[in-house]
């Protein structure tokens, strides 16, 4: 069922990633909002390698109570939280149908979402929002968006342990699309949006006129730090401290050496699989959606920062590139003026979430 728009006066947005929580707590003014506070924590240990099939959920649990506490935030008092989901099990995808009235709509659309969007039926949990109806045809143009209930059901455990109310749960690419439209001067034209984050980068493409699209590239910093780890001959903390110092770039330094792994040709490096990806997606849209005015590619989350990304990305798609910064329209107290971070962007996006 559809919920009335929520009232309230403070909210917080929680993205749970694989390798750091991010939490936001906003106070809503009259036009706006201002930041009150935020925190990022990470969830897996600093300059140890690990195993990403080792991770287990109950990891947050203790993570997300820390961190309210040093935000100070009660869970019972918060009216207004928004948390997202991502991952192989939720899908995003926009449709057109015929005019349906609302009484109908919601079970049609269920037939409809297993034509489009590979996750079991008989467990698919979903949601939708109609973007437009089309004057001349009278078709509906549909944003659906689907999970399983597995899923749902491991986030919202976490949520209910820390004592929140998972008031609202959203896919993270709609957060991201969000966080840019409330938080851009956003002219007409196509946005590509790329959260790069530790295990995988959501690339979302957005316009104010435009069909939306959404999907996972299976690269994140996790994998860059692994090709520094090959082609440097470091241990993982080393590649760590390497990747946040100098990023894509070559540290003057350090002689270059040629390794073996470096000649072999059938590994490529991250960003040149991102790279590819991305050109590959941009074909599919404009094949889809008959449009190919991309105006600029922003990237956003913990990857967005590694030094030479912006620059790679922009030479191999030839489309402008940068780095998102996602307090543009939020009032922000002096202290946090210095710290307009892009890994925050999803949870922004959440906390801006009104309905």
């Amino acid at each position: 069922m559809k919920k009335k728009p929520v009232r309230f006066r403070e909210s917080v947005g929680i993205d749970i990633g694989t390798h750091s929580v991010k939490i936001v707590h906003l106070r809503r003014l009259h036009d706006g909002f201002r930041l009150l506070n935020y925190e990022i924590l990470p969830t897996v240990p600093q300059g140890v390698e690990y195993v990403v099939g080792d991770l287990r959920p109950e990891r947050f649990v203790p993570v997300i109570s820390e961190m309210l506490k040093t935000l100070r935030i009660k869970p019972k008092s918060v009216k207004h939280l928004v948390s997202s989901i991502g991952g192989d099990d939720t899908s995003i995808k926009q449709i057109k149908t015929i005019f349906l009235p609302d009484d109908e709509l919601e079970s049609a659309l269920f037939f409809e979402a297993k034509k489009h969007i590979p996750i079991s039926g008989s467990d698919m949990i979903l949601d939708y929002q109609v973007l437009s109806v089309e004057e001349k045809t009278n078709n509906m143009n549909i944003l659906l968006a689907a999970t399983n209930k597995d899923v749902l059901n491991e986030h919202t455990n976490i949520l209910d342990t820390v004592g929140l109310n998972p008031n609202m749960v959203d896919v993270d690419s709609l957060a991201i699309a969000n966080a840019f439209a409330l938080n851009a001067y956003v002219e007409d034209g196509v946005y590509v949006l790329l959260n790069v984050g530790a295990h995988r980068t959501n690339m979302v493409i957005w316009g104010p006129e435009s069909r939306f699209f959404a999907r996972d590239i299976p690269y994140g910093g996790y994998n860059f730090t692994r090709d520094i780890m090959s082609k440097r001959s470091l241990e993982w903390p080393e590649a760590e401290e390497y990747k946040f110092e100098h990023g894509l770039l070559d540290d003057p330094n350090v002689e270059t050496v040629q390794t073996l792994s470096m000649l072999d040709i059938s590994e490529k490096p991250t960003e040149e699989a991102i790279a590819e990806e991305i050109r590959r997606s941009l074909r599919f849209y404009v094949k889809e959606a008959g449009t190919s005015d991309f105006r600029k590619i922003y990237l956003m989350g913990g990857s967005a920062k590694l030094k030479g990304l912006p620059e790679y990305i922009q030479d191999k798609v030839n489309i402008p590139t940068e780095v998102f910064m996602p307090f543009i329209n939020v009032e922000m107290p002096e202290r946090f003026e210095d710290k307009k971070d892009p890994q925050l962007a999803l949870a922004i996006g959440l906390a801006m979430r009104t309905e």
